[in-house]
Parts: structure tokens; sequence; C-alpha cells
């Protein structure tokens, strides 16, 4: 995989279908980068993909939903490959509002998007989806301070942002398929990348915020950047405490990245 793709769409939970694409990290491996819809009483979609693969997104987005029953759209936060569709969709999307916390409104207007069509959430608040409530958490690591994930206390799933996720060989569908191994090392090579600050921090504190979601004991763990992962809570929590041993990440320079490109 050369470039970056999207894949057929795939439900996830009961009621959550994940929107996937993958990206390559050339030298490295693959990155998924999902996106989700809620089939709530009040829709929602939970980021809006690369605009590399705008067209396949949008075609798979519309077989899942049709945009105009949306009602919310959250960005997790607004790093392009959360944001990248944006503007698309909520032009197809003319009842939904955007959720994001004060600082990814300033990110967000930088695009045109109005106030009117903005929703402000911060961490600890609720939204009430007419079926369901969710709860805005933020996750353990991220790369933007906006980022906020979010909790379905109907069904116990987490949407972790960028946390839990992991560079892997090649694409896959669920994460239990991942060796352990090769989980664990692609999820540090991917929170040195995400979240280059975790070599600075105090340990313990990091490992308070990583408990603060295991006491949630999610269902499911929805991760922008894995596949759906159910099961292994435990395996993911202790792989992320672990983390912050792992050296900031340091990319390939020009010399590298074209011999690269040459292989």
């Amino acid at each position: 995989m050369n470039t970056p793709s999207m894949f057929e769409s795939r439900k996830v939970t009961t009621d959550t279908t994940s929107l996937v694409s993958y990206i390559p990290l050339p030298g490295f491996g693959v990155l998924p980068v999902n996106a989700f819809v809620i089939h709530s009483k009040e829709p929602m979609l939970v980021d809006t993909g690369m605009a590399s693969v705008r067209k396949e997104f949008l075609q798979e987005l519309r077989s899942v939903i049709d945009p105009n029953e949306l009602s919310w759209i959250w960005i997790t936060h607004a790093d392009m490959d959360h944001l990248g569709n944006l503007e698309a969709i909520l032009a197809e999307a003319p009842n939904a509002r955007v959720i994001t916390t004060y600082i990814g409104m300033a990110k967000i207007g930088l695009q045109g998007i109005t106030l009117d069509r903005v929703f402000l959430l911060n961490p600890g608040q609720t939204l009430d989806l007419g079926d369901r409530e969710i709860l805005a958490v933020s996750p353990p690591t991220f790369d933007a301070p906006e980022t906020t994930g979010l909790f379905d206390q109907k069904t116990g799933t987490l949407f972790s942002a960028d946390s839990f996720g992991a560079i892997l060989e090649k694409p896959m569908e669920n994460a239990l398929e991942i060796n352990p191994q090769n989980l664990r090392d692609g999820g540090h090579l991917w929170a040195s990348i995400d979240a280059p600050w975790l070599g600075i921090v105090d340990p313990k504190q990091f490992e308070k915020t990583i408990l603060n979601i295991s006491n949630m004991k999610p269902e499911v763990i929805l991760s922008s950047h894995l596949p759906v992962a159910t099961g292994i809570n435990t395996t993911l929590f202790d792989n992320l405490a672990e983390a912050y041993n792992t050296p900031g990440f340091v990319g390939p320079d020009q010399q590298a990245l074209e011999k690269m490109m040459v292989a």
C-alpha cells in the first residue's frame, strides 16, 4: 500500500459502524485512520477522515447513513486526519452541529465554520443523544490540547481518539488478530510519535490518567488508530503505561526518505 486507502466500512458494535482507512508510513508500516458512526436516536459521526480519500470516504459514509440524518459531528481534535472532510460533510448534513472544545472551535474556525454550527463540550460533561448519554473524556495521550474522547454510557464503548493507537505491519480487522509483541511495539512507536512529551512526565501521574479510563471498564475500545479492540483492555492499558520509557520519535531525514522511496 503506497497511498492512503479507504476500506469497506464495518459494524464494530451493534450500533456503531467504523469507516476504515489506512495511511502508509514508509519504513515503519501502516497506520489505521478510523471514523465512526453512532446509530443513536440522534445519529453522530465521530471524526471525518482524510481529505486524500474524500470521494471514497463520502461514498462509505453515504452507504452507512444519509448525511442529512446526522445530528452531530464529534471532532476529537483538529488534526487533518480527523478534520479532513468536515466541510464536505457539513454541506450534506445541514442539521448537524460540530462538537468540540473552545480551543478546537478556534482551530476549526480557521476553515470558515460558523459559530452557529458549533457545540462546545468539555471533558466531564455529557450530551443526550435521545437514547443514550455520551460522556466527554480526556484520553491518556494526545497530540493536540483540544483532544476529547467520548464514552457511550449505553453500550460501554470508549472512543479514545489517538490513544491506544498502533503502527501495524498490515491492515487488520480486529486488534485481537495482532501479535501481542507487535501490538506492544507498534503502540509504543505510535505513542512516541503522537505524544513525544511522555518521556518528561511523572510515570505515576501518567498511570493515574490511564486508571481514570480503566475504571470506566469499557466493553469496547475504538481508537482512531487501531482496529476495534475487545477483551484486551489490560493489554492496552499496560502497553500504554510502559510507553513513557520509549524515546521520543525522530523521523528519517530527506536522504533516508529518498532511499525509502527508491526501495
